[in-house]
């Protein structure tokens, strides 16, 4: 079981803001999981919760993949923004999928590099 977060590169976010809005994917989609898919999250949890942070170059390739995501019916979370510091109110940022198993994710994001 993993969890991938996939972060778009075009937009200017420090570091910070990175990490801040790659937690928000991984527990926005965990938290479906949780609900949802029971069975993924509790292995997911007793495996240690492995996580990969993976990127993309635009908003089109990140929407692409979160929509695989959801016809693959598999717990994922698209970030939105609320641009409260760095960002424009509603810029898509990020996207978790998983926890899921490895295989299942890597069909959608395997092709993508690491961040």
């Amino acid at each position: 079981m993993k969890q991938v977060i996939i972060v778009r590169t075009d937009i200017k976010m420090g570091k910070g803001k990175i990490c801040s809005q790659v937690a928000h994917a991984s527990l926005g989609a965990a938290e479906i999981a949780r609900e949802r898919f029971k069975e993924y999250y509790d292995e997911w949890k007793k495996t240690g919760q492995k996580k990969v942070v993976l990127k993309v170059n635009n908003e089109e390739e990140l929407l692409k993949i979160y929509e695989k995501a959801l016809e693959e019916n598999l717990p994922c979370f698209l970030v939105i923004d609320a641009g409260l510091t760095q960002l424009k109110p509603g810029t898509k940022t990020c996207v978790a999928i998983g926890p899921a198993p490895d295989n299942d994710v890597d069909k959608i994001t395997g092709h993508l590099k690491l961040l």
